[in-house]
């Protein structure tokens, strides 16, 4: 067969790592590049604070001294202790079109998971669940979104081969905003919620003036997502980069952030006009010009891409996602956009779900968790 896979740990090779999906799918008109600084940091020990509580191998595939799969196995101490389990996670795999490699990829992470005394193995996941999740097995003619993760129609047979099982799913929503007005249901409620919870929204101009509830936000994140599948609630230093990272460029008006009589965030939503195209032009990197496509995406675009919503336990079933409804689509009407990409939402979680009753949707895409005993 001609192949040799390498693990690889200096910071040359993690750059070839994260450089092969870039000419895997160059030609492919759905994928959209990640911002290549950014996939490099979430592999370094010394960029990522998930590697407090995470260990992690990587490896390539080579066939006649060209890359042609790589694959990383995750261990999240964290997950594993939360959810009483000895699981390891496969993670940023990609490969050719070629069962070989794709089944050396998956043997060679199932025998470290092994040796790491781990009962099962399950992905593609990263560190954490800010990071790409699922297979995509529905959806392989659609733009993705940036963030999240985009293969080829084959991988799902090849991982499937391999006697990868499912584990769960998420769907995703193309939602159409048809009228230029906001669903009279959705404006009513809205309003008595923020009547009856005592709520108000908060009003900012700059990103600056958000900063000091960023870590509020992210404390939300943790509790209101806290039993999801899978999920791990973020450390003070996970919170920390993700403000430093983010809250310097995030635009107010596409974060509408609700407080309770006590200036407490009680929910949020974050969106943004989409980046898709802009990254697919720039190629993942943000210099010298690539901020230039990012800039004109944020200034003329008809595609929203709605990243995360969260509403404290305490408030859920009361209304509240109905005032983040309400003020996204005043400003889908304000910007003239017509389309919403909600992101990934797993299939069990009808509540996130049935908010889209009120617009015309369209189930577009479907992404899996594979798992494997060992």
């Amino acid at each position: 067969m001609g192949l040799e896979v390498k693990e690889i740990s200096s910071l040359r090779d993690i750059k070839r790592f994260v450089d092969f999906q870039y000419s895997l799918y160059k030609n492919n008109q759905n994928y959209v590049p990640p911002p290549r600084s950014e996939e490099i940091a979430s592999l370094r020990k010394d960029k990522n604070p998930a590697f407090d509580f995470c260990e992690s191998k990587y490896w390539l595939v080579y066939k006649d001294k060209k890359i042609v799969g790589r694959i990383a196995g995750i261990i999240n101490q964290k997950y594993n202790t939360k959810w009483i389990k000895k699981e390891a996670r496969f993670g940023w795999i990609d490969f050719i079109d070629d069962e070989n490699v794709s089944a050396l990829l998956l043997k060679t992470v199932e025998d470290w998971a092994k040796s790491k005394d781990m009962t099962s193995i399950h992905g593609p996941l990263g560190f954490t669940d800010m990071d790409g999740e699922g297979t995509l097995i529905e959806g392989f003619n659609e733009l993705s979104i940036l963030g999240s993760i985009y293969n080829y129609e084959y991988y799902p047979k090849h991982i499937e081969k391999m006697g990868y099982e499912k584990d769960t799913d998420w769907l995703e929503f193309q939602v159409t905003i048809d009228k230029r007005e906001v669903p009279d249901k959705v404006a009513r409620i809205a309003d008595i919620a923020l009547k009856r919870n005592k709520l108000k929204l908060l009003k900012v101009k700059k990103a600056k003036e958000m900063l000091p509830y960023a870590r509020e936000i992210f404390y939300l994140i943790n509790e209101a997502y806290k039993d999801l599948y899978g999920f791990v609630e973020l450390s003070d230093k996970q919170i920390d980069m993700y403000v430093k990272q983010y809250f310097g460029f995030i635009i107010p008006e596409y974060v509408p952030v609700v407080l309770d009589e006590n200036n407490k965030v009680a929910a949020f939503g974050i969106t943004m006009p989409s980046l898709s195209k802009a990254f697919q032009k720039n190629k993942g990197r943000l210099f010298p010009f690539g901020f230039i496509h990012i800039l004109s995406a944020l200034k003329n675009n008809n595609i929203m891409d709605l990243y995360l919503t969260a509403v404290r336990p305490d408030l859920q079933d009361k209304g509240v996602n109905a005032i983040l409804m309400n003020e996204i689509n005043k400003l889908l009407i304000k910007k003239n956009i017509t389309t919403v990409e909600t992101n990934r939402e797993l299939e069990s979680n009808l509540k996130v779900q049935s908010q889209w009753k009120f617009y015309t949707t369209r189930q577009h895409k479907r992404r899996r968790c594979y798992k494997k005993e060992l």
